[in-house]
């Protein structure tokens, strides 16, 4: 396959990330990946047909990425093209799966694992198995709205059970669902518990990176979700030193959105560059499990970092979105930075730059624990350290609840250079 300078993607997988499926796209170091993504979470989990809890893009193969380099991932822009949505928290409905409600669905009615549906009408039982006509749906609202957004999609708003009913009636058409998506639209549903509340937008990727080096279920590519796949009861079963093998790429961190960098691990040839899971907004912690799944459009910069070994994602955030500790020093800071040092006889100033080390786990105390240790590894330093700099310039922030953190500090040239990560990191913060 010969690489593109720019790949324009618009299929999507099953729901599993398999580094042994060849990958359909092929796109050039320093390249453009530009992509329709279909919604996220709820739409792919009323879809029984969908094995991880997403309907993600299929993998881009970048040109010259070999495991053990990194791929630098720039968000260009990001937009979304969702007239409506629907969201809420969950409640799995028990006896329609085994084990994982996300990726191994089974019609209570005839047994059928992963059964194709259909929709009859509108509500949540609208979605049935399309070989008995069994109510199949494994996830059920306990607390939801369906939110419409202006022209401009700078504003969204819930709406009453008249609108949202309307809206269900052509799901597919008011979420701009890709012509490829087998996801049934969420908004069938018709929630509307919530009904006047306005809410800002913000899009960004809750799903972006490199595919794992054993295959996962997409929403299962982190290490708080991917617990319930140790020892699980069904075939995506893996073991607690397999799930290391995970990319992170299941991140929902609102700062990645348009115009941050994220620096991925290679841990298949070519990369495997994924996206998807677009949301609308979210602040931080995803604390309801669900936010506004939206279907959008993505325009990513991939460039390859050679010989740059990481365990996880490294996240560059707009200097907006960065903590207040965190912030690059302005020139008045760096004078009276330099008048004390000369006060104290200190002869040389760090010099510094922003830096965020995503790390996962089954709780937050243990995803803090695991992107300390990835900064540390990265930098060559002790985890002592890290816990230092994160305290005094820098902060540990929640991506997702329960096991997603950013910890972010400000790091020393000396050790980004060691990393191999100075040149990005300067190129975006000097």
């Amino acid at each position: 396959m010969e690489a593109k300078q720019t790949v324009y993607v618009n299929t999507f997988t099953d729901g599993m990330l398999d580094p042994a499926l060849e990958m359909e796209y092929k796109v050039k170091d320093g390249g453009r990946i530009v992509a329709n993504t279909t919604p996220g979470c709820w739409g792919p989990m009323i879809t029984p047909a969908l094995r991880g809890g997403h309907e993600v893009t299929k993998p881009v193969y970048v040109e010259g990425a070999e495991v053990g380099d990194a791929v630098v991932i720039r968000i260009k822009s990001i937009e979304i093209t969702s007239q409506a949505t629907a969201s809420g928290n969950d409640k799995a409905v028990d006896g329609r799966f085994v084990g994982d409600p996300f990726v191994a669905v089974q019609c209570p009615g005839c047994g059928q694992m992963h059964p194709k549906t259909v929709i009859k009408g509108i509500g949540q039982e609208a979605v049935r198995c399309a070989n008995c006509d069994q109510d199949v749906t494994p996830f059920v609202f306990t607390n939801a709205y369906t939110m419409a957004f202006n022209d401009n999609k700078s504003i969204g708003l819930t709406l009453s059970r008249e609108a949202a009913e309307k809206i269900a009636t052509d799901g597919k058409n008011y979420m701009n669902t890709p012509e490829n998506s087998i996801q049934n639209p969420v908004v069938t549903f018709a929630p509307h518990d919530i009904i006047g509340a306005v809410a800002r937008t913000r899009p960004f990727l809750g799903q972006l990176g490199t595919t794992p080096s054993r295959a996962l279920p997409d929403s299962h590519n982190a290490g708080d979700f991917g617990q319930a796949l140790i020892d699980a009861p069904h075939e995506y079963a893996i073991t607690k030193k397999q799930l290391e093998e995970r990319t992170d790429g299941h991140l929902d961190i609102s700062r990645v959105r348009a115009g941050a960098v994220l620096v991925c691990p290679v841990k298949v040839p070519g990369g495997g560059v994924y996206l998807g899971d677009m949301h609308a907004m979210q602040g931080d912690g995803e604390i309801a499990g669900h936010t506004t799944d939206v279907s959008g459009i993505v325009h990513l910069q991939a460039d390859v970092l050679k010989e740059v070994k990481l365990d996880g994602p490294v996240l560059l955030p707009l200097i907006e979105d960065l903590p207040y500790t965190a912030k690059p020093f302005s020139s008045q800071e760096k004078k009276e930075a330099l008048e004390l040092a000369q006060q104290w006889g200190v002869t040389e100033l760090e010099e510094a730059y922003p830096v965020s080390f995503i790390g996962s786990g089954a709780s937050l105390n243990a995803a803090t624990e695991n992107g300390m240790a990835r900064a540390a590894k990265a930098l060559s330093v002790t985890v002592p350290e890290i816990m230092n700099r994160a305290t005094i310039t820098g902060s540990i922030e929640i991506g997702r609840h329960p096991g997603v953190v950013t910890v972010t500090f400000l790091a020393p040239e000396s050790l980004l250079e060691t990393a191999g990560l100075l040149p990005t990191v300067k190129h975006i913060y000097q």
